[in-house]
Order: structure tokens, then sequence, then C-alpha cells
């Protein structure tokens, strides 16, 4: 296949990275940066740099950009994409995003599926991107009913190629309910755990438990900002019943009440238990 990958940074630098190192398919890479695209040349990540003369050849196109950046790319370039071509996008919510880029494939007469791959690190860029980034993950679409096997089957057959474990479907609003749980309140959390003022004091009195609270507080705060925004009714939600929950222990604290402490601390254990895995 001809695969154009739109955004070079780590979602689609490690893309770009995976697909070279284990697939057939020639990759034509797209980024604002030029350094980042020639560095991408010269290390073999990508096959050519975008030429909107070749993208009509693509057949599939993964644009891994923030959402309002992406909504436009695919907006500006819709025109030049062939009908018989596959878009999957990588943003992190999906309902805005699918809703829009949806409309424009049906104008255009392209198929596009929404797609958010669940991987990362702390660090962003071409520079961090990696063949391996994705050994293991679980990649999400969401296709909505005009999609046929052929395209599932296909897009199943690249990310498994390049180190995804399984795929998972949903629907955007599923998505979005989902993932405001799992990954965007952990964000939060972890932000606000790093603002008490012990934190600067913590040095020969931390280990791992610090380690794993504190991981995802570096993160990229523009793009988070638009990704909880486009989130926020879910997000809100999730921080209601955490503000809730946490009153709980405080409570106890408070009243030291040690019967209603452990209650917590035991509800805490089992429901982990029963979530299984990570």
């Amino acid at each position: 296949m001809n695969i154009t990958i739109v955004g070079l940074g780590l979602i689609g630098g490690s893309l770009a990275k995976a697909t070279k190192a284990r697939t057939a398919h020639t990759v034509m890479g797209c980024d604002l940066d030029e350094e980042v695209k020639l560095f991408a040349r010269l290390t073999g990540a990508i096959d050519c740099q975008y030429d909107e003369a070749l993208l009509p050849q693509s057949d599939l196109i993964l644009i891994a950009l923030r959402p309002g950046a992406a909504i436009g790319w695919l907006k500006n370039n819709a025109a030049h994409i062939a009908k018989s071509a596959v878009v999957v996008d990588m943003c992190g919510t999906k309902r805005e995003v699918c809703e829009a880029m949806g409309a424009i494939a049906k104008e255009n007469g392209f198929m596009y599926v929404g797609g958010h791959p669940m991987a990362g690190k702390e660090c962003g860029g071409f520079v961090n991107a990696s063949e391996t980034l994705y050994d293991g993950a679980s990649m999400i679409l969401t296709p909505d009913s005009s999609i046929d096997m052929k395209t599932l089957e296909l897009l199943k057959n690249y990310f498994t190629d390049i180190g995804f474990a399984n795929l998972t479907f949903s629907t955007p609003q599923e998505h979005d309910e989902i993932i405001a749980y799992t990954s965007q309140l952990a964000h939060i959390v972890s932000g606000a755990y790093v603002k008490s003022p012990t934190a600067a004091k913590r040095r020969g009195f931390s280990a791992g438990s610090f380690k794993d609270m504190t991981r995802v507080a570096r993160l990229d705060e523009d793009m988070w900002t638009e990704l909880m925004l486009q989130n926020r009714d879910f997000l809100c939600d999730e921080l209601t019943v955490l503000i809730e929950k946490l009153s709980e222990y405080r409570s106890a604290l408070q009243a030291n009440d040690a019967d209603t402490l452990r209650e917590c601390l035991k509800e805490g254990r089992i429901c982990k238990a029963n979530a299984g895995g990570n």
C-alpha cells in the first residue's frame, strides 16, 4: 500500500517507523517542521516527504494531529484524496472529530474511520518515536455503518502488522465516555498531585508509587487542554465521582474512624482486583 502519515510526532513518527520496519508499504510523511521531515527521510522512517501531487495515490491516510488541526487538514486536502482511499485519524477524542471528518469524507466520496491508539509516552516528538511503541497495545476504531468488512480487514491487518495486539471497536460516544476515566482523569489527578508543597521535599523519600502517580503530569498542556475541553461533559462527571470518593477518605481520617477508613481501602483493593490487568 501507499500510506500517507500526516504529523510525524510521537504517534505519527512511531506509525512511520513501525510501518517501514515491519511491512513493505511505501510511506509518505507530512509535517510542518522541515527538519523533522528531513530527519524522518534520512533515518528511513518515510520514503518521501509529502507532495500534494502524490496524495491521490495514497491507499491509506493516517492523520496524527490534534483534533482541530486534523479536521482542518482533511478539509483542506479532501479534494485530492482518492475515492478508494481510507482515512483514519489518531485523535484522543472522537465525537467532534468523527462528526466533522465523517461529513468531509461523505461529501468527497472516500472512507473515514475514527481511531485512537492506546499507547504513548510522557515525551513527544519524532525523536521519541519508536517502532515498538504499539507492541501489545490496543487500537480503538469507531467505524460507522458505511464501512464495509473489506476495509475493516485491511485496517486489522495493517495495525496488527505494526505491533498492535488487538482492535477494539466502539462508538464515538462510548469512546469518549470511557477515555475520560482511563486517560484524561488520570492526567488531571497526576497534575493536581504534584502541586502539593510537599513535592519539593520528596527527594530521598519517594519510590515506585510516587513515580507511578506523577508520570503523566509531564504532558503537553496545549494538546490536553483541547482534548479535555472537547470531552468536558464526561470528564466533569468522572471528576465529580472522584471528589466524592476522596471526601470519604478524608472524612474517615478527620474522624479517626478506623473502620470506615479500612472499608474505603478494602473497596479500592476489591475494585482493582475485579478490574484485572492494567
